[in-house]
């Protein structure tokens, strides 16, 4: 099997665990923390495993020029998250 052909079965596999699972947990989680709710161990524990996978497909992503537009979009979600639950922090030690 050639790496153009291993790419399209990766490419498959994270498109769908990405649009199934990954997208709505991530979209309701930033919902919670627009909301001002802080994030669980579960959910830090479960962005920790987005970004360590992330870091193993970045090859894959580099390889397959058609897919930096929805990765970049990705990170920036996890980025939003991750920056909206930092503030909801602060303001909790605040008060």
């Amino acid at each position: 099997m050639d790496q153009k052909e291993e790419d399209i079965g990766s490419l498959t596999m994270v498109l769908e665990r990405f649009t199934e699972y990954r997208l709505p947990r991530a979209e309701r989680m930033l919902d919670r923390v627009n909301a001002g709710e802080r994030l669980t161990d579960i959910d830090l524990n479960w962005l920790k495993r987005i970004n360590a996978e992330g870091r193993y497909n970045r090859d894959l992503i580099r390889r397959n020029p058609e897919y930096h537009e929805l990765a970049t979009r990705m990170v920036d979600l996890y980025s939003q998250i991750m920056e909206k639950a930092l503030e909801n922090e602060q303001a909790l030690r605040k008060d």
